[in-house]
């Protein structure tokens, strides 16, 4: 199965292109939109895409082989190989839901993206310091 992940490149980020790539993988992968088996876009498929260089691209896909969560197949794609997600429970929907509203009282109060990931980066480094 050909997966829908669609990466979606920042700039001016930081980060470095090849691991905002691995980052959106593993993102997919824990909630689930990425699934054992789904193949991952081609490195021309992302260049097209995202003007990245197809060699970052499988930077990133080694980087993602070396973490055991997917595989290469010659001449067929790279694949994911297991997942990082959690069986689904209703803690998960209770707090995905709690989320979708604090995000919209923070949109409502005026908060840009930027200023949304801000706050939440420091809530997470705040409680999650070895993180």
């Amino acid at each position: 199965m050909v997966s829908v992940v669609e990466f979606r490149i920042d700039r001016r980020s930081g980060v470095a292109t090849y691991l905002q790539i691995v980052q959106q993988v593993q993102q997919a992968l824990r909630l689930g939109v990425l699934v054992e088996g789904d193949r991952l876009p081609t490195a021309a498929q992302v260049a097209a895409t995202t003007k990245v260089n197809p060699n970052t691209t499988l930077k990133a896909y080694r980087e993602l082989e070396r973490e055991g969560l997917v595989e290469p197949r010659p001449g067929l794609g790279t694949f994911v190989s297991r997942t990082l997600a959690r069986p689904q429970s209703a803690a998960d929907t209770l707090l995905r839901e709690e989320l979708r509203s604090w995000t919209d009282r923070a949109r409502a109060e005026g908060l840009a993206r930027e200023d949304v990931q801000a706050l939440m980066n420091s809530v997470l480094q705040d409680r999650y310091p070895d993180g």
